[in-house]
């Protein structure tokens, strides 16, 4: 798969060509699966979202927006790593109102599944966490976004952001810090 060619399919689907990124998506489809399938796993089973139903829903919301600018195939992926937070997120909110009386969502069982469930109350204070970091600094949050949500590595991380690699290495570094410490501030 060239990156030339995915560039060429994104600015056509920016310039409205509807099909054009129909005619990406098979060619980013297994790296997609792969940066989602490196997410789910870090945290533990039982919940619904899967690596398949994780690229699926990505998938939509590109599909639904119009005028979508994607500069090249390594912004296609930064902005991939924000739209699986914000699933991922969702979902956690999903779950902790669900532990506040609403109906829970059945059980399904699959290999790449994520413990959103589990997690839900903390990846909500990483979220919380992370807008405030992006007020303070926003290229320091879309690093810690395309690390730990999306888990890219260190490279492509770079290349998504379009910085050096000791650039996202120092950032990747002072994000992780600031979160931390945040966190261990947070009221929440």
């Amino acid at each position: 798969m060239g990156s030339s060619e995915i560039t060429q399919l994104l600015h056509a689907y920016g310039a409205g060509d509807r099909q054009a990124f129909d005619r990406m998506v098979p060619m980013v489809y297994e790296e997609l699966r792969s940066i989602a399938r490196r997410h789910l796993r870090r945290t533990n089973r039982g919940q619904t979202l899967d690596t398949t139903g994780l690229v699926h829903e990505v998938y939509l919301k590109f599909a639904q927006q119009e005028g979508l600018n994607l500069k090249d195939r390594g912004h296609f992926f930064a902005v991939s790593a924000r739209a699986m937070r914000q699933i991922i997120i969702d979902r956690a909110r999903a779950r902790a109102s669900g532990k506040r009386g609403r109906a829970q969502q059945p059980l399904e069982l699959d290999e790449d599944i994520a413990a959103v469930e589990v997690h839900a109350e903390w990846l909500l204070d990483i979220d919380r966490v992370l807008n405030r970091l992006r007020a303070y600094n926003q290229r320091l949050a879309q690093t810690f976004e395309c690390r730990f949500f999306a888990g890219l590595s260190e490279e492509e991380t770079a290349e998504a952001l379009g910085v050096s690699l000791r650039t996202v290495q120092r950032e990747w570094q002072r994000a992780r810090i600031w979160i931390r410490l945040e966190l261990t501030r947070s009221p929440e």
